[in-house]
């Protein structure tokens, strides 16, 4: 599968990860009737899936949000205001993976059905996800949306929505979900068995550079093999793998901020 373009274009802050491309398969998870619950849940992890099967988050990059974070804007933890996202509204976390944290505009350009009011992705708690319209095309009154970004629809009885300001998108689940151990969740990568090279602990969460990188360029070649490129005072650092003949497996080789500088090598697999 080839990748779009704006995929990390336009990012400064990362976290030394790789863009690996993990699709959420969600039948019998999403799509389904479902109640409201009584309180309004927050995950460490995804809350729902768009349509193409990236997971999405909120749009901090903190860990799990507070009851109390619900209703007060985190600034510093805003993936948005930090630059931390590409142009399609998401970017690779530190799970190792590609996901969105605001409305994902590139798959939206490529929609079939991008009018007023495409089904744009489900959360996990059975509840569409919408664009920042109504499904009738029209504008949604200040103050209508609720703390997860959501209102009352007359046919599945809740959606939620995409907006121009903080929170952007789902930032809780406010319908029933089963144990939340049981949702959906992005397994990190980990050693491949026997790579002695490899940290056995799995590839280690990355930390932002201080003020950002430059130049970021994501690429991808015919045989699989991917690279992100950036500099950072004025020195150049990257990530590159490429599949091997294990599934779901990838040679790597890093240079990183996180790692001073070093070159590092391995086997990492999900």
């Amino acid at each position: 599968m080839m990748w779009p373009e704006q995929w990390m274009i336009g990012v400064r802050a990362v976290c030394a990860s790789p863009v690996i491309l993990y699709l959420i398969v969600t039948a019998g998870l999403v799509g389904v009737a479902s109640q409201d619950g009584d309180t309004p849940q927050t995950r460490d992890a995804a809350l729902g899936v768009a349509v193409n099967g990236v997971p999405i988050y909120d749009y901090t990059g903190g860990g799990e949000m507070s009851q109390d974070d619900l209703s007060s804007y985190q600034a510093k933890n805003d993936t948005l205001a930090t630059k931390q996202l590409d142009a399609c509204g998401g970017h690779a976390g530190r799970g190792d993976d590609y996901h969105y944290h605001v409305k994902p505009v590139c798959m939206i350009d490529k929609m079939k059905n991008a009018d007023d009011n495409p089904i744009i992705g489900w959360a996990f708690d059975g509840y569409p996800i919408y664009g920042d319209d109504n499904p009738d095309g029209s504008p949604i009154a200040m103050d209508v949306l609720d703390v997860c970004n959501g209102q009352p629809d007359d046919t599945f009885g809740y959606r939620y929505h995409t907006s121009e300001q903080a929170p952007y998108i789902i930032q809780c689940l406010m319908g029933e979900v089963p144990e939340a151990k049981d949702l959906p969740r992005v397994p990190p990568l980990k050693a491949a068995s026997g790579d002695t090279q490899a940290d056995s602990r799995g590839r280690p969460a990355g930390t932002p550079p201080q003020g950002g990188v430059e130049d970021l360029v994501f690429t991808q070649q015919a045989d699989g093999k991917r690279s992100m490129d950036y500099t950072y005072h004025g020195e150049a650092y990257y990530i590159r793998y490429t599949p091997t003949d294990t599934p779901n497996c990838y040679d790597f080789e890093t240079r990183t901020v996180t790692d001073g500088g070093d070159v590092k090598t391995g086997e990492y697999c999900r």
